[in-house]
């Protein structure tokens, strides 16, 4: 009742009101409620951090909790957990919607089996965020839990490779899908190509593997190692705020963040931003990559001034360019942090039949979350694009409800109930 009376009171009359409160809503009592653990946590905390939310968004407000100092320690357990989760990468990682889905349907009794492409459990909780925003061992912590509970980690496993959809469809009586959107965006440019251009999920994996204590070639090799190096990251998002801070820490000698549009257009966390240019970072606002200058490496990146103009559809200033504008950042390594779009998961998975959109997301009908074949559910991401954790985590509850009643409909013919989370 106490959230509910600030929430109220800092809300305010403005337009937003009731979508900032719907989302409060679900973060406070879908995340911490139901963990029991809003008894650790200071009220006086608490209000600093609505009124914060109501201007930089619910998630990016949860996520600047110091939750080591302001927390109790297993409020801090649940919370890191459930804020830090991230948008899942390509098939069968553990995404906030396969996660949620996965420990609610093993609390109903379900035999649980989770398909993951890495070695360890995690995916990117592993291998694309960096530590220093969420240690490893807290993703370790929560994996043995869920090992606790019974549910199956199927590790290594490629969908379409070393199972095809189809045995899963007939191994199980139900599958989710929530892979999440990240096959990495690229940008098509002069010198795209030479040594010293990468992805940001390699590198970030490469630095996340060094890390674990792994032996990894593009790191040894330098390829994939910032340290002593002109970096530049091209994007504005949390990724490539990831890349940035991992550059400094790597012991980089400059790094750069080329972003198309000003400060205040910035997708990614104004924290963030402010965090990466107090550790050192220069960011370029309104300038855009042109091309990846060097012979057989990058030795610099050309960009180009721009301004905003008009808003397209969806409401947002279009950067256009400024004539005569271009000028080069010194590069020894460039990273590319463009945004994530859906892989192929009908010809990944050989399923022509899984109903997709023009945008690549998986087609469910939004009152039960189920594709049009039969047993075959879909949550996240995957479905309604790059959007917020707690709405990855809404949906996978939701799915998990909905599959249980596809569940309960089907043990009434005497099978015998067991999910695939993918």
């Amino acid at each position: 009742e106490w959230y509910r009376n600030q929430i109220d009171q800092q809300c305010g009359p403005e337009p937003e009101r009731d979508r900032h409160r719907h989302l409060f809503y679900y973060e406070i009592d879908d995340l911490f409620v139901t963990k029991k653990a809003l008894a650790e946590v200071k009220p006086g905390v608490i209000a600093h951090h609505v009124q914060e939310a109501l201007k930089r968004r619910l998630v990016e407000a949860v996520e600047d909790l110091d939750f080591r100092d302001q927390l109790g320690i297993e409020a801090a357990r649940t919370a890191i957990f459930a804020s830090r989760l991230r948008r899942g990468h390509g098939g069968r990682v553990l995404h906030p919607a396969g996660l949620a889905a996965a420990e609610m349907l093993r609390a109903k009794g379900y035999a649980v089996h989770v398909y993951d492409r890495y070695d360890r459990v995690g995916g990117l909780l592993i291998y694309g965020i960096p530590n220093f925003k969420l240690e490893k061992s807290v993703v370790n912590r929560r994996t043995d839990q869920l090992v606790q509970q019974g549910i199956e980690f199927h590790l290594n496993c490629e969908i379409g490779r070393d199972v095809t959809f189809e045995e899963l469809r007939a191994r199980h009586d139900a599958v989710l899908i929530a892979t999440g959107v990240y096959k990495a965006r690229e940008a098509p440019m002069p010198g795209i190509g030479l040594t010293g251009v990468t992805l940001a999920l390699d590198f970030l994996t490469a630095s996340n593997r060094k890390g674990l204590g792994d032996t990894v070639d593009g790191f040894e090799d330098g390829t994939l190692n910032a340290e002593g190096k002109n970096v530049v990251v091209i994007g504005g998002g949390d990724t490539a705020m990831d890349c940035l801070r991992t550059a400094i820490r790597q012991g980089a000698k400059e790094v750069t963040c080329l972003y198309r549009r000003n400060r205040a257009n910035m997708p990614g966390s104004m924290r963030e931003v402010k965090n990466a240019e107090e550790e050192g970072v220069i960011f370029e606002w309104l300038a855009a990559p042109e091309a990846i200058l060097g012979d057989d490496r990058v030795s610099a990146v050309r960009a180009q001034r721009m301004h905003l103009g008009m808003p397209d559809a969806t409401g947002r200033q279009t950067p256009e360019p400024v004539p005569d504008s271009s000028f080069n950042i010194d590069a020894d390594l460039a990273i590319m942090a463009l945004g994530f779009d859906p892989e192929d998961l009908p010809g990944m998975f050989g399923m022509d039949g899984l109903p997709v959109s023009r945008w690549g997301t998986v087609s469910v009908s939004w009152s039960t979350m189920m594709t049009k074949l039969d047993g075959v559910f879909a949550a996240g991401d995957i479905v309604r694009g790059a959007s917020l954790v707690v709405w990855g985590i809404r949906d996978g509850r939701d799915a998990a409800a909905s599959i249980h009643d596809y569940l309960k409909q089907k043990a009434r013919t005497g099978d015998t109930a067991m999910v695939a989370a993918e």
